[in-house]
């Protein structure tokens, strides 16, 4: 019987290793700035936090052509957005994309986005060693 239950143990074991690692990226608060009827450009935001060092690369998503990862700032009263090729994040720290800093631009919008309904987003991340990892969140749009 002791053979049998030390055979029991170890496989238990080495099945809930088997198992799929927890994501190295959680996403939380995340959400999409309702749009008009005619307007081609949206906005979505959201927290990341990573296990460790990584990079976020790029976003799709259906309803958009295309989406960037930008940065706002005020400088001497002047406000000022630029594209970044990728953004970087640090283990265990969360990087917020809100409203006056880091978001998402949506660009070519294919519809209205409208207040209760969802958007979805395929994030892909790159660590330092290169391991690519890829994220799927629905975000609700929201009136704000």
């Amino acid at each position: 019987m002791n053979k049998f239950l030390l055979a029991l143990i170890f496989s238990l074991t080495l099945l809930s290793s088997c198992g799929k690692p927890s994501p190295s990226v959680q996403i939380s608060d995340n959400w999409v700035r309702a749009t008009e009827d005619g307007q081609d450009v949206g906005a979505a935001y959201m927290t990341l936090t990573s296990n460790t060092d990584t990079t976020l690369t790029s976003v799709e998503s259906s309803v958009s052509d295309s989406i960037e990862i930008h940065s706002m700032t005020m400088d001497n009263g002047v406000m000022k957005m630029r594209m970044l090729d990728e953004l970087a994040l640090k283990a265990g720290k969360p990087t917020e994309l809100a409203p006056g800093g880091y978001h998402l631009m949506l660009f070519d919008l294919k519809k209205a986005l409208k207040a209760g309904e969802e958007v979805s987003f395929t994030l892909h991340f790159k660590d330092a060693q290169g391991k690519e990892t890829v994220v799927n969140v629905n975000s609700p749009i929201k009136a704000e």
